[in-house]
């Protein structure tokens, strides 16, 4: 019988629950589902991200409906794909994350792994983060060695860029794995999203058709990029703390406020392509400073189907020798490649091997990440 492990993600742009039951050496997916969020559970996680009233009763509210709607999430996934629980050895389940405070030492993701496991009756792993925060990091980003497992080449420079909510890359120098490593470069669907949300109503912008009309501010641009996660540097990680519309607001009255304001530039869709351009051009930077002459770079993520996107960021790293698709190049659908890396994060916790990256988040060393709840 075939080895499989279900992996769960659901990321900063909360549009939904990305569910893989997959098989590794080689890599073989099995079965994909999307689950997207009730309305009212949506709305409660994205208030949660920020310091609000009631937050310990309404999080545990949330923490029970979320880990409700993956159990039951499994259960069709198993069903639609004739699949039976005694196949699978266990569910990596990253949870939602509501905090992620690295500074403070903490990452808080909910979806209770005990109801998760006994609807499935399959063992969760679990709480991937803070084992790598107690050893001193940042926590995140934890893909980068999944990446490096699977899409790292003897020959060939390789970089995986994540587009979700916020932006992630992974650096795979040719031959040379011990060189591997990442962080989050910034913002990416979580404003783009948000402002196309509240002026069109959609969830986000089709295709980047929405910004590609627009014509991006410059000195809006000037402003957000004052931010001082920007001038870190990594490892580092971030989140809706850190870039969410409330931010956003401020930087726009910042900018209304300043004595050369044009209200002729002040138009929706121009600050969504001013969006665009701030999550380009921090990209841009980070792959200038890796030092390679150039290579391969493949897109993950939501941001993977923004053609205007895909359109700047060849454009921009075109000019250095960058060949930019997506992961399903390589035969990995963007959608499903956080999903996949969880499941590979729960066969490396079951086989008791390291899932974190020192070089990446700052740890202070490799370290077994998760906790499993439940009997494998």
């Amino acid at each position: 019988m075939t080895a499989m492990y279900i992996g769960i993600m659901s990321g900063t742009s909360m549009d939904g629950i990305d569910l893989v039951a997959a098989s590794f050496d080689p890599l073989v997916l099995h079965a994909t589902l999307t689950v997207p969020f009730p309305e009212e559970l949506r709305d409660e996680l994205m208030a949660l991200s920020s310091p609000g009233d009631n937050e310990i009763e309404r999080m545990g509210q949330a923490d029970v409906a979320y880990a409700r709607l993956v159990g039951q999430a499994v259960l069709q996934l198993l069903e639609e794909n004739n699949l039976d629980c005694s196949q699978i050895i266990a569910i990596g389940s990253h949870g939602q994350t509501i905090r992620h405070r690295p500074h403070l030492g903490f990452s808080l993701q909910i979806g209770d792994p005990n109801l998760i496991a006994e609807i499935s009756k399959i063992p969760v792993v679990s709480d991937f983060r803070r084992r790598d925060l107690a050893a001193g990091g940042q926590g995140a980003p934890l893909v980068p060695a999944f990446h490096q497992a699977l899409f790292g080449h003897a020959s060939i420079h390789r970089i995986i860029l994540n587009l979700g909510g916020i932006a992630n890359i992974s650096v795979l120098p040719a031959g040379n794995p011990a060189q591997v490593y990442g962080y989050d470069t910034g913002p990416a669907n979580v404003l783009m999203d948000g402002w196309c949300k509240r002026h069109t109503g959609q969830n986000y912008d089709q295709d980047g058709a929405w910004a590609a009309n627009g014509n991006s501010i410059p000195a809006l641009m000037e402003i957000m990029q004052r931010h001082d996660y920007f001038g870190k540097k990594p490892p580092k990680s971030t989140g809706r703390e850190d870039f969410n519309m409330d931010w956003l607001d401020n930087q726009l009255d910042d900018w209304r406020n300043q004595g050369d304001y044009d209200p002729n530039d002040d138009h929706p869709e121009n600050i969504q392509a001013t969006l665009l351009k701030l999550t380009v051009r921090p990209i841009k930077k980070a792959i200038a400073r890796c030092g390679l002459p150039g290579g391969e770079l493949y897109v993950c993520g939501g941001g993977a189907y923004n053609k205007t996107l895909m359109e700047q960021l060849r454009w921009k790293l075109g000019k250095h020798d960058w060949i930019v698709e997506s992961t399903e190049a390589l035969g990995l659908s963007p959608t499903w490649v956080e999903a996949t890396a969880f499941a590979w994060l729960a066969k490396q916790r079951i086989e008791q091997q390291p899932g974190n990256l020192p070089v990446v988040t700052g740890a202070s060393g490799l370290r077994i990440l998760g906790t499993l709840t439940g009997s494998v």
